[in-house]
């Protein structure tokens, strides 16, 4: 009986590990499936990004320079994360490559209470870090309408997500402007190749 038991757990391990061995490129797949498409959801007019990464002490930083097709900045995307009400809040920001105002921001990751903290996915929430001021730094305001260029308000009965999400994007912003200096975001890079004609149906 031992021994049966100790073969089927065996057999189940072997499974299992299986499984993860499978499942896990998929995931990774997913995973920078979705940084992609967040990259260009915050970098609007962006057709193509090139990637630059810092060590600073034992981190490392990494941002995604968008250009147009033909070369031309159009801003610069980093992640965002930090700790919310329920967990880490994971967010991917778009930011104008004079470092003054924000783009877009868009939510990777998020725990946060359903109904309440959660909201901060909805586009209303994110529709207003679009070109709002990031010097100097982003406010949130609670139970009344943004007043200055830099603020937002808080989603009513989840400040502390709400107060996360700013807290997070001004961490993210801080660390991208004094590591990666401005004229190095601003210069163009070569135009991405422009996609092969088709060939017609006449054979010419």
């Amino acid at each position: 009986m031992f021994l049966n038991l100790v073969v089927i757990g065996g057999l189940s391990g072997v499974i299992l590990s299986g499984v993860f061995s499978t499942a896990d490129p998929m995931i990774k797949a997913n995973k920078e499936k979705e940084l992609k498409e967040a990259i260009f959801l915050v970098l609007p007019g962006a057709k193509d990004f090139k990637v630059l990464e810092k060590t600073v002490g034992q981190e490392k930083l990494v941002v995604y320079k968008g250009i147009d097709e033909s070369g031309k900045p159009v801003g610069v995307a980093f992640k965002a994360d930090g700790g919310g009400f329920q967990g880490n809040i994971g967010l991917m920001v778009g930011l104008e490559t004079d470092y003054l105002k924000l783009k877009a921001i868009e939510v990777l990751e998020q725990l946060e209470t359903p109904g309440l903290g959660d909201r901060i996915r909805e586009q209303e929430f994110k529709d207003q870090f679009k070109g709002l001021e990031a010097k100097p730094k982003v406010e949130y305001i609670k139970y009344r309408k943004p007043e200055k260029p830099n603020q937002i308000q808080a989603i009513t009965g989840a400040t502390i997500s709400s107060e996360a999400v700013v807290k997070n994007i001004n961490r993210a912003v801080e660390k991208v402007v004094a590591n990666f200096p401005q004229t190095e975001i601003s210069k163009a890079e070569t135009a991405p190749p422009a996609a092969a004609p088709k060939e017609s149906g006449n054979g010419k």
